[in-house]
């Protein structure tokens, strides 16, 4: 879908590199420009999140590598960085300084508090983020310590996703014969925005500041249960449809304590009472008892078991890194699961995108 947009990506942490990747699967030509030296250790000499783009190790701090970091921004259509508010400025490589010689790049920024307020320049993590944006207030049960799936919520659906989406709009408006943009994409600011769905159900009275109080989250036809084999499974039968047929598979039907779906009162018994009955069977069975129903059930896997499972398996929705499961690119175009680039060795690409750069008059 992106076939003939080149991005440069200057190489960073987390939300910058997934945006990356995502453009690449999407098949844009992505150039990372990676740092001279070592790899970071958590993610070992090749990064996953670089699969599908080509690499060039540059030294930033030096009057050559700099020019042809120059001149790989003068060739693209977008860059992508995720640093601090002002390291690209300090560079030479800020947006002010790039759009004078090439207004129609879209550069896109990636951080956590955004580039300007209070706490710009100061240090944080996804779950830091979260924390101040409100989107962790509802991840726990009430009196329990926030948890949350990490980086799921902040680094990426707050951020990496924000940040694809503004480059994107950007690259459509730049194809509409207008300038480039800056997208100054913040956790904070992605993550808060992601809160509009759960926000919404405020007008209607069903969501409380106390957690366990509100639709989501208090309901006993909206979490998940333990099984006798310590496995879980997930129940969110909203619509009365749907919880008609949940109490029909799980055999409470006739139960007068179930009749009432929406009676706040009798919440806490039904809990009570589901959370003894699930846990006198395991996940086998209970995937058994409601497979192929519309009761919304459904067993808690993890990735391994996830890319097993017969539906995620027919779709492709997981693909191989050597041992391990990794997620397959998404979304699909005409239903066609698209197939994910390989991962560059750092500064494997460094000849072939020089001579590119040579070849148009860059350098």
């Amino acid at each position: 879908m992106l076939e003939g947009l080149r991005i440069i990506e200057f190489e960073g942490l987390g939300p910058a590199p997934f945006a990356g990747m995502m453009l690449a699967d999407l098949g844009a030509d992505v150039v990372v420009v990676h740092k001279p030296g070592p790899p970071n250790p958590m993610f070992g000499e090749k990064n996953p999140l670089d699969r599908g783009k080509r690499s060039i190790a540059l030294d930033l701090k030096t009057a050559g590598d700099l020019s042809i970091a120059r001149a790989l921004i003068a060739g693209a259509d977008a860059l992508i960085e995720g640093f601090r508010p002002g390291v690209m400025e300090r560079l030479g490589l800020g947006p002010a300084e790039v759009h004078v010689s090439h207004p129609k790049l879209v550069y896109g920024r990636m951080t956590g508090w955004g580039q300007d307020g209070p706490r710009a320049h100061t240090a944080g993590h996804d779950l830091n983020y979260i924390a101040t944006s409100g989107a962790l207030w509802y991840a726990s049960p009430p009196g329990a310590s926030p948890l949350t799936p990490a980086t799921l919520v902040g680094d990426i659906g707050g951020g990496a996703l924000y940040l694809v989406a503004g480059v994107l709009a950007g690259m459509l408006r730049v194809a509409r014969g207008e300038r480039g943009t800056v997208v100054d994409a913040a956790i904070v600011d992605g993550s808060a925005h992601m809160m509009a769905l759960l926000m919404a159900f405020g007008a209607s009275g069903n969501l409380h500041s106390d957690r366990g109080q509100s639709l989501l989250d208090a309901p006993p036809w909206g979490r998940c249960y333990a099984c006798s084999d310590a496995r879980f499974v997930s129940v969110q039968c909203l619509e009365p449809k749907f919880y008609a047929l949940f109490l029909d598979r799980i055999g409470l039907a006739d139960d007068r304590d179930f009749q009432a779906q929406y009676d706040r009162a009798q919440w806490p018994a039904q809990i009570r009472k589901l959370t003894q009955l699930f846990a006198s069977q395991d996940s086998d069975t209970w995937e058994a008892r409601f497979s192929g129903s519309d009761a919304c059930v459904a067993r808690v896997l993890s990735p391994e078991e996830s890319a097993q499972e017969p539906h995620m398996a027919q779709r492709g929705s997981w693909s191989r890194l050597g041992d391990a499961p990794f997620p397959a690119p998404a979304p699909r175009f005409d239903g066609n699961v698209a197939v994910a680039g390989p991962i560059p060795t750092r500064d494997g690409d460094r000849t072939a995108i020089l001579e590119d750069l040579h070849a148009k008059r860059l350098i």
